[in-house]
């Protein structure tokens, strides 16, 4: 992940208050994640959100942009860019999360605990999705033909873990 921000990047305030308060409620992490998944409907950026350096991503794998991390390490903002064909090793994770995607397509595949595929979905920009532990185990790669973004907000202090991931599968 990139440098770590603890004042929003410009254009994330209203989101980022919006999660404040959605994580204030103090529920269980489904219901911190379908909240979260609500402000981010709400607020979702746009790709300007990065700089164009930024949304170019790298040739040698996805890039993780940390935006905000919020000072009690209660939950950080992240963008994710995917140049075509880059995907995530199959993994679950820590805490909860909720993620819109803002450029392109992403496409996710879901697995059981066995790890059979029990699910795909296409998402394209403007759609938004939470999810918590357990039953949290995907895959995601860009399979479209341009970059993909997505903001990705997660509810942990990222800078502190180091990433997300609770553990990979192979």
């Amino acid at each position: 992940m990139t440098s770590t921000l603890t004042r929003p990047v410009e254009g994330l305030t209203d989101l980022v208050d919006g999660i404040r308060d959605a994580v204030a409620a103090h529920t269980d992490w489904a219901v911190t994640a379908r909240l979260v998944a609500e402000q981010l409907r709400e607020h979702l950026p746009g790709p300007d959100v990065l700089t164009a350096e930024q949304r170019r991503g790298s040739p040698d794998d996805y890039v993780a942009h940390t935006l905000h991390v919020e000072p009690d390490g209660t939950f950080s903002v992240i963008a994710v860019v995917w140049r075509t064909g880059q995907r995530t090793r199959i993994h679950d994770h820590v805490t909860w999360c909720a993620l819109g995607v803002i450029q392109g397509v992403e496409h996710e595949e879901l697995f059981d605990a066995d790890l059979n595929p029990i699910g795909v979905s296409d998402n394209h920009v403007g759609d938004v999705a939470g999810f918590a532990p357990p039953g949290d185990i995907h895959r995601v790669r860009n399979t479209g033909g341009t970059t993909a973004i997505s903001i990705h907000v997660y509810g942990t202090d990222v800078s502190r873990l180091g990433g997300t991931a609770r553990r990979y599968y192979d």
